[in-house]
């Protein structure tokens, strides 16, 4: 994976960061992956894995804070990463270092406003694959809303452009396997845990 300069944004939240929680954080894993790999269950399960055995850390799902309709004037992933920065900052109050995030990243410049808000010195980004066909039906058995047939839609298209960008460090098979197995191997690669999940 490739760094790139950093960009006004970026120095901007690296600025206001170090402003308001005074410390440079310690670990960062970004989950990335087409819709229906699996992104939020591995990070729930991510993060019980490290409660159960009492490490400090924060999980956030990012598209979640970014859940609005706002006036075209307005970029949703500006207020998104905005709200992601300001839960970053309490956390960091209560002494956590260890970040998880789950994140469909698009682009280099997706990835730096993370690495901006949580400044980390230690960032691995995981890609969570399986079979195109396998995501699909993820998604038609969880969404059965106005907006299901785009998002089943969207898992090819999504999953060529992360394909495209490969800004992962490494990647996990999340197909015909438990979520425990798959969260495991992506703590361990990670180096968050002990060698086969010990």
């Amino acid at each position: 994976m490739q760094s790139t300069p950093e960009t006004a944004q970026v120095r901007r939240l690296r600025g206001a960061w170090h402003d308001g929680a005074g410390a440079v954080m310690g670990s960062l894993i970004i989950i990335t992956g087409a819709m229906g790999a699996g992104k939020t269950s591995v990070l729930g399960e991510a993060s019980d894995i490290l409660a159960r055995r009492q490490i400090v850390h924060a999980a956030i799902d990012v598209d979640a804070l970014g859940l609005a309709y706002l006036s075209a004037t307005t970029r949703n992933d500006k207020v998104m990463y905005s709200n992601l920065q300001s839960i970053c900052r309490n956390y960091a109050g209560l002494g956590v270092t260890r970040f998880l995030l789950a994140r469909a990243l698009e682009s280099h410049s997706e990835l730096e406003s993370c690495r901006g808000v949580v400044s980390a010195v230690d960032t691995r980004v995981c890609r969570l694959v399986a079979q195109i066909e396998t995501m699909e039906e993820r998604v038609k058995l969880r969404e059965s809303g106005v907006a299901r047939q785009e998002y089943i839609r969207r898992v090819a298209e999504l999953s060529a452009i992360l394909d495209q960008a490969q800004l992962e460090d490494f990647r996990v098979s999340n197909e015909s396997r438990s979520v425990t197995d798959v969260a495991l191997e992506m703590l361990t690669r990670a180096r968050w845990i002990g060698a086969f999940g010990q």
